[in-house]
């Protein structure tokens, strides 16, 4: 991760998921609404995929970390000396990610795992991610500290709030929420690239200029803003599609049903005549 390509990664990793969590929770939630018998058979399939796509970015990240050309190659000492730690800290962070998909996929194909171990795996991995980035940044410029620090608050509220999912389960107001502080933490990622490693040649920021962390700080209000808006408006649109869907198709059954009451009217009209 010591580069703006190691940001970018887990950065859109988490962009990813967390956009795809926008669009996907509003669908459950009114589907759930309006009582569709078929939804409990397709939303378990659809969160078996979903938790091995997670698993094959954790196991992507994994590999990446440990199998760069600087990287420790699976070696965590050598002449009694410790390789590579940063890549080590960030091999762990995936790893837990990895269990959390598998503990997903795990809870939807075998009945006998409680229901509620997706969710307690996945808040372990979030607290995780947050204990080994608060030990990550000790004895650095003081902006380098700042803008990872920032990242801690995201993680360990998303971190009580899939928690809260164990004992509260399906909670829409708590779904959007972790929504949106994985997207902020997939945003703020490329963010922490941009500012510590910037890309395309321009110039480096100063670390030691109070200034930069005031306006970081503004910024990651910013992110978050951002972050709300994009699950609000994923949101209203998964509600106006399922909308109209749902006004079509009530449509074409009254259409339906207005054709044949007056197919028997002119049946009987016929018989009458021919009666006559």
């Amino acid at each position: 991760m010591a580069n703006f390509k190691g940001h970018a990664l887990p950065g859109s990793f988490f962009l990813i998921i967390g956009l795809w969590w926008s669009v996907k929770y509003p669908l459950k939630y009114f589907h759930q609404r309006r009582k569709k018998s078929q939804l409990n058979h397709n939303y378990a399939r659809l969160e078996i995929t979903e938790a091995a796509v997670r698993t094959v970015f954790s196991v992507i990240g994994i590999l990446a970390e440990q199998f760069v050309p600087d990287g420790p190659h699976l070696h965590l000492s050598s002449d009694s000396h410790w390789v590579k730690l940063m890549n080590w800290q960030h091999t762990t962070m995936y790893l837990f990610f990895t269990v959390s998909g598998i503990a997903d996929m795990l809870t939807y194909l075998i009945t006998s795992v409680p229901l509620g171990i997706d969710r307690l795996l996945m808040a372990m991995a979030a607290f995780a991610e947050g204990f080994l980035f608060y030990y990550h940044v000790h004895n650095r410029p003081l902006l380098d500290q700042h803008v990872h620090s920032l990242l801690l608050y995201p993680v360990f509220a998303g971190t009580i709030s899939v928690f809260l999912e164990v004992l509260i389960r399906d909670n829409i107001v708590l779904e959007l929420f972790r929504t949106s502080l994985l997207i902020l933490q997939g945003t703020w990622f490329w963010q922490i690239g941009f500012v510590l490693f910037p890309p395309f040649g321009t110039a480096e920021w100063d670390q030691k200029d109070h200034n930069n962390i005031m306006f970081i700080t503004m910024c990651f209000c910013w992110h978050y803003l951002v972050a709300i808006c994009i699950v609000a408006i994923n949101y209203s649109l998964v509600f106006c599609l399922l909308t109209r869907l749902k006004r079509q198709g009530d449509g074409e059954i009254i259409g339906i049903q207005k054709l044949k009451s007056g197919d028997t009217y002119h049946t009987a009209l016929l018989s009458s005549t021919e009666e006559d």
